[in-house]
C-alpha cells in the first residue's frame, strides 16, 4: 500500500446527528507521550503538532481527546489547541468526562454530577472553544448512569455541548440514557483482542439505531495505555501479507468492517504510523478473510 496518497475519505463516512465525520478518526492520547497519560517518556512537542496537523492534511475531522490525556510535559488538549486552532469548519472533536487526574498524575475519585460542569468547562478551557462538538460520560463502575447523563443533558441544554455519547457502558446504560436525551455515540474497548458479549450486542444495537459505535485501544489489544502493541498471530500476519499491509492495519481494518456506523480512532504520536493508520480505511477485506479475523474475536478473553 503506498499510505501516503490515501487519505481519510476513503473509509467513507458517518453521520452523527448533524455532523458528517470520516471514518477513520484520530485518538489524541499517545500524542503526550510514548504511553499513555505517565506511564511512558513524554513526546516531543513539535512532533506531536506535525502529527495533528498531518492528521488535517489526510482528510481526518474526528479528533477523540479528554482533560485527563497528559504527561508529565504535554497536554493533548493543548497540543490540539495550538495546532489546530482556529478550527476547521468541518472537524469534530470529540471529548470524554467523568475520570479525574490531579497535577500530579495521580487518578483522583470520578466525578459527581454536579462536578461534570467544572469537567466540561476545563476541557472548553484547554480546547479554547465555547461548546464541545460530543462529549462522552465515561461510566467509572456506576451501576446506573442517569444521574450523571442528565447532568450533562442540562448542559447540552444550556449550549455548552452539542452532542452527548456514552462510553465503557453495557445495553442497559444505553437504555437508561436514551430516555434522558439523545446519543449519537457509544464507546467501548473493542478489537481482534477483545471479546465481550455485552460490547458485541451493542454494536448491534448502534447499528439498529443508526447510533456510531468507536472502539478504544482496538490496535492496543490487552496492553490498553501501555506503549508496546499486540503480539500478531499468523492468522492476521496472513492476511497482512495478502494486502501487502501491516498487521496494525488489518485490525484497523476489521474493525470498519463491522459495520458502517463503526469509527476508528487509532492513535500514534509518530507521523509515518499516522499515514499508514489512514490508508488502513482503504483496504477491503474478503468474506473468507473477515470470517477467519472474526474467529479469533470470538476465541479472544
Amino acid at each position: 500500500m503506498t499510505s501516503e496518497t490515501i487519505t481519510a475519505d476513503a473509509a467513507g463516512t458517518w453521520k452523527l446527528a448533524d455532523l458528517t465525520v470520516n471514518r477513520i478518526g484520530f485518538g489524541a492520547m499517545r500524542l503526550t507521550g510514548s504511553a499513555a497519560f505517565h506511564l511512558g517518556t513524554p513526546s516531543d512537542r513539535e512532533r506531536s503538532i506535525t502529527v495533528l496537523h498531518k492528521a488535517i492534511d489526510l482528510g481526518v475531522n474526528h479528533i477523540d481527546t479528554a482533560a485527563f490525556y497528559f504527561s508529565q510535559l504535554r497536554s493533548a488538549n493543548e497540543l490540539i489547541n495550538s495546532a489546530l486552532a482556529p478550527y476547521p469548519d468541518d472537524l469534530l472533536i470529540a471529548t470524554k468526562v467523568g475520570p479525574y487526574r490531579d497535577y500530579h498524575g495521580e487518578w483522583g475519585t470520578s466525578a459527581r454530577p454536579d462536578q461534570l460542569r467544572g469537567h466540561v468547562e476545563e476541557n472548553l478551557r484547554q480546547l479554547g472553544r465555547d461548546h464541545l462538538d460530543l462529549v462522552y460520560l465515561r461510566r467509572m463502575r456506576q451501576d446506573s448512569v442517569a444521574e450523571h447523563f442528565g447532568a450533562l443533558a442540562e448542559l447540552r441544554e444550556a449550549g455548552l455541548i452539542r452532542h452527548l455519547g456514552l462510553s465503557d457502558v453495557e445495553p442497559r446504560h444505553l437504555a437508561e440514557a436514551q430516555a434522558i436525551a439523545p446519543v449519537v455515540a457509544v464507546e467501548n474497548r473493542y478489537g481482534l483482542d477483545s471479546h465481550n458479549p455485552a460490547t458485541d450486542e451493542l454494536l448491534r444495537l448502534c447499528g439498529e439505531q443508526g447510533i456510531a459505535f468507536v472502539p478504544f485501544y482496538a490496535v492496543a489489544g490487552q496492553r490498553g495505555p501501555q506503549a508496546a502493541a499486540v503480539t500478531d498471530g499468523e492468522e492476521v500476519l496472513a492476511v497482512a501479507r495478502a494486502h501487502d499491509a501491516s498487521p496494525t492495519q488489518i485490525r484497523i481494518a476489521w474493525t470498519l468492517h463491522q459495520g458502517p456506523h463503526v469509527l476508528a480512532i487509532p492513535g500514534t504520536g509518530n507521523p509515518d504510523h499516522l499515514a499508514e493508520n489512514v490508508a488502513a480505511g482503504a483496504l477491503r477485506l474478503t468474506d473468507d478473510e473477515l470470517t477467519r479475523l472474526n474467529a479469533l474475536h470470538r476465541a479472544a478473553d
